[in-house]
Parts: structure tokens; sequence; C-alpha cells
């Protein structure tokens, strides 16, 4: 009984005691973290004092367990930031990426092309993110109206250039990062300076030819380069998605660049964000007639080719769009790449069948093999999903079994404004009594009603304003 008695208090002496040992280490690691961050409290109000008011910005605040230290923001140049606080901040990080994947990521050096409502959200969580050298290139200014989207631009911001408004914000987050702010424009003529040097290119223009002039020149120099596609005029961010420009289903922005880009030699290699969701009853905000009165609109243009209308926004849509670009940006750096982003809409074998259906229908009219139509794929799902919301035009709508284009109108031209979709049995019907083949050729109203031919307004007025977007 005295034996066990002597070996429980040896078992309970040596708990107490590794106890004792851990608490005391545990306080020894959190005072050696209060010392650091008030010698870097020192150090910033020190930089401060020898600079002068003009180096002087708003506060942020360090945290540690014992006390909330108010510190002004200055330049990394000022001080030495501590390797250990610097893996405090970024822990979520090393925890998902691993010691080796924030290695490449602190290594990697990115440049921002467009620093408004994309890149500035994309600048921002690559920089939190522990990329410690970005450039930011951007020729425009903040105005209240860049306040409903900006992720970094306050008030007192109007009027100063977007790139110094962003590069402020990422020096009060990283005391450790190299940040360049360009107030320029990217031209390809001289734009290769502007890359020199850096490992990824986010592309946040919103000029399309100066954007499809980014994206050959990134794909040609081997440069590594994330698009982002349009965000204005959309609404729902479930259509929001990750892929290869060649995998564009439909965003009418993402449209016109991949035809560009395949005119250039370039048909894929370029991930970007973009969405299948067609604009709704939004329109580009017109210019007050005064302004017309000034001359040429053309000359109105902050630069040639750059858009004067306004183009309306819901400020969250940018915001995803760069957080998109960021994530993917990050995890390719990290040697983690998303792999086989899921399509939103994985459909695209259907979309070329449905085309297929209606080149054969449209040879056996014009009696010759034809090379191709006036419609696309871009444009069979347009009509099949964001026209007539992949159901017949024929009430009650259902889902067709299996889904076909047709011409509505065969006195008219094909185009995407005179397509119907239909069951292939309803439209093989529709075929052989509206076409020219047929002995008596009908109207689609005559054979399917007035509530159809309503529809087929309706919906040839939607494909009106979603091609006006693509113009």
């Amino acid at each position: 009984m005295s034996l066990n008695s002597h070996r429980s208090q040896l078992i309970a002496t040596a708990v107490a005691a590794s106890v004792t040992t851990a608490g005391v280490v545990w306080s020894w690691n959190a005072l050696s973290k209060q010392r650091k961050r008030r010698q870097l409290d020192q150090d910033i109000r020190r930089a401060i004092a020898t600079q002068g008011e003009e180096h002087a910005s708003p506060d942020v605040l360090l945290h540690s367990a014992a006390e909330d230290v108010e510190l002004t923001k200055v330049s990394v140049e000022d001080f030495q930031y501590d390797e250990e606080l610097l893996r405090e901040q970024l822990a979520r990080n090393y925890a998902f990426f691993g010691d080796e994947g924030m290695q490449k990521i602190r290594g990697s050096s990115v440049v921002v092309v467009g620093c408004g409502g994309v890149g500035s959200w994309a600048a921002v969580m690559l920089v939190r993110s522990g990329v410690s050298k970005i450039r930011l290139v951007d020729f425009d200014y903040v105005t209240l109206s860049s306040l409903n989207r900006h992720a970094t631009a306050g008030l007192s911001d109007v009027g100063t250039p977007k790139v110094k408004c962003v590069e402020r914000t990422l020096k009060s987050i990283a005391k450790w990062a190299n940040i360049d702010a360009c107030i320029d424009i990217w031209r390809k003529e001289d734009g290769g300076d502007l890359l020199e040097g850096y490992d990824w290119v986010v592309d946040a223009i919103d000029n399309i030819q100066t954007k499809v002039d980014l994206l050959k020149y990134c794909h040609d120099t081997g440069i590594k380069v994330f698009s982002s596609m349009g965000a204005g005029a959309k609404c729902d961010p479930t259509r929001i998605q990750i892929s290869d420009i060649s995998h564009t289903i439909y965003d009418p922005l993402a449209r016109s660049v991949r035809r560009r880009l395949r005119l250039l030699g370039v048909s894929s290699g370029i991930p970007v964000v973009y969405s299948t969701e067609v604009p709704g009853d939004v329109k580009l905000l017109p210019l007050p007639e005064e302004e017309f009165q000034k001359g040429p609109v053309k000359e109105l243009n902050a630069f040639d080719d750059f858009r004067v209308r306004i183009l309306p926004v819901l400020g969250p849509l940018p915001g995803i769009f760069g957080l998109n670009a960021a994530s993917y940006i990050l995890c390719e750096m990290a040697g983690k790449p998303i792999n086989n982003p899921l399509p939103i809409k994985n459909r695209k074998k259907l979309y070329e069948r449905m085309y297929r259906d209606l080149l054969r229908r449209e040879e056996k009219l014009a009696g010759e093999p034809l090379a191709r139509l006036p419609i696309d794929e871009d444009d069979v799902a347009l009509v099949f999903e964001d026209l007539y919301r992949g159901r017949s035009a024929i009430p009650p709508h259902e889902v067709p079994a299996r889904p076909t284009l047709v011409r509505w109108d065969y006195t008219k031209p094909l185009s995407v404004e005179n397509c119907i979709v239909l069951d292939h049995k309803d439209a093989e019907k529709h075929f052989e009594a509206c076409s020219g083949l047929a002995t008596e050729r009908k109207q689609g109203v005559d054979l399917w009603g007035p509530e159809t031919e309503e529809v087929v307004k309706h919906r040839a007025e939607e494909a009106r304003k979603a091609i006006a977007w693509v113009m």
C-alpha cells in the first residue's frame, strides 16, 4: 500500500512540474511577443517623428493579449518587420498552404493592371495573403462613383490616383511588402517595361482592345496572366466562375475578347473569371446633352478608345471577380492549383450537338454544305439557357427531351433573335411546315398560336438587348 502511495505522489509531482514548466514557457513566449510588438511600436513612432507630417496616415492597430497599441503607418523602409510577427499575421495562410507553399507566395511578384473595382480587391487580398512585391498600374483617379465598389477608397480619396489610394492601404496592412504605384496606362508599344521582372499579371482592364493587347503580350512572352471579364450590369454571384478563355460559355466581354484573341492566334491558355449571366434591363448611362454640345464625344475621353459613358455596376460583383483572381493566383503560386474548376454550366457538348442539328437543317434548306452559320455555340447557349431558360417556346413551356433550335420566321435570316427552342419532334414539324421547302409555307403563329408568338417576340427583344452589350 505504501509503495503505491509513494508512486502516486511521484506521478502527481511530475504532472505538476510539467504543468508549471508549460506555464512558464507559454508566459515567456507571450512576454517575448509583447516586447517585440512594443519595439515595433517604438520603431514606427521614431520613424514618424523623423519624417514629419507628410508621411502621417490613418491609424492601424496591432493587438496583444495584454494591450491594444495604436500605431501610425509608415513605409516598409523605415524599420525591419520581425519575422515572427510576420508569420503570426500570416498564420492562417501558413496553416493552409504550409511552409513551402508560403515561401513561394512570399517570393512571388504580381502586377495589377487596372486598380478599380476588380483590381483593388485582387491587390488587397494578394498582399494580405503574403505576396511581398506588387506593382499597381492605373491612370485613373478616384471619383465619388468609385466608392460603391472600390476596395480601399474613401471620401478623402476622391480626386486622388487610384494606385496611390491602394498603395496607402497596402502599406498599412503589410509592413514587409514592396509596393510600386504607377500612375500610368498599359500600352503594347512600351508596356513590357511595366511587366518586366514580375511573375504574374492581373488584367483588370475594362477597355477591350487594351485588354486584348495585354493578354496577347503576356501569352507571347510567357508571362502568367489572369484576366477578369465583365462584372458590369451583373447581379447574380452564382453565375460567376473561373475557366480557360476558350471555355467561357456566355459573357459579352469574354466573347468579344476571345474572338479577337483567336484572330491574333491565341485560342486558349488564359485563365479568366467571368459570369454567364446576361445583363438585364440596364443600359449604359447616357452622357448629358450639354456634353455633346462641347464637341465630338471621343474627345471627351481621358485616352483614345476609352469609354466615356458610365456602366451600371452592383458594388459587390467586381469585388467577387477580384477575389476570384487573387484566390486562383495564390493557389497557383503555392503549387496547389485549383484542379478542374467546376463549370456552372457544364453543357458544352449539348450546345455543340444543338449547333450541328441547326447546321444540318440550314444545309438542307440551302441545298448545299455550309462552312459556318451566322451564329455559333455561344449563341446557342444564349438562346437555350438565357432566353428560353432551357424550355420549349410552346406553352406550357416544358423542358424538351431533346432540345433543338430552329428559325421562327423563315422569311428572315437566321439570327439569335430569330431562333427558338423546341423539342426535336416539334422542331421537325416546324421546319417542314414553315421553311421554304414546305408545299404551303405557314407562319409560326399559324402552327403554334398567338401565345407562342408573344413569347417569341418577348425573347427576341431580350436577345437584341443582350447583343447590344457585345457590340
